[in-house]
């Protein structure tokens, strides 16, 4: 059962890091933003573990079970967009290129100011998987998903992948 919670992480992180490469991709950066949802479309679907996209439900069930689900999916989700990241950088230059522009600038931001902007983050990630989760549809996640990019907030996820293609790892 851990090594499957594990296993469901890194499958989400992996997805997570292909999000992040086809939004490094797009030379039109809402484009870019539209198709990332296709990571978190891929997630739901499947039923995998991404950290961010369970985080917010601990408020609703928080027994020592939920808790090490979010754990052993965290750890899965760092060791997929890790991997994939330093993969990607390897096998696709230019997408590391692009993350380290990309990291420079995260790493400009003050504590509160990328604290703030995760926070945001995590409030449209629970709206989209509480609607999916609800709704059975994808509406959240094709307006949530893009809106979060495009506002610029810090998804925990992605930046790990951002930063491992970028080869900041300090």
């Amino acid at each position: 059962m851990l090594i499957r919670r594990v296993l469901e992480g890194i499958s989400a992180g992996i997805l997570i890091s292909i999000g992040g490469c086809v939004y490094l991709s797009c030379a039109n950066k809402y484009v870019g933003a539209v198709l990332f949802s296709v990571a978190l479309l891929m997630i739901c679907w499947k039923g995998y573990s991404l950290f961010t996209g369970k985080v917010g439900f601990i408020v609703e069930n928080h027994t020592k079970n939920d808790f090490s689900v979010l754990l052993l999916g965290l750890l899965g989700n760092a060791i997929g967009v890790c991997a994939l990241g330093f993969a990607v950088s390897y096998a696709i230059p230019a997408r590391g290129e692009a993350a380290l522009a990309s990291c420079t600038a995260k790493l400009e931001q003050q504590f509160f100011q990328t604290l703030i902007r995760a926070m945001l983050c995590g409030v449209l990630m629970y709206l989209a998987v509480s609607t999916y989760k609800e709704e059975k549809g994808i509406a959240g996640i094709l307006f949530c998903i893009p809106v979060f990019i495009l506002s610029g907030f810090e998804h925990s996820i992605a930046d790990m992948f951002y930063f491992a293609a970028s080869g900041i790892v300090s």
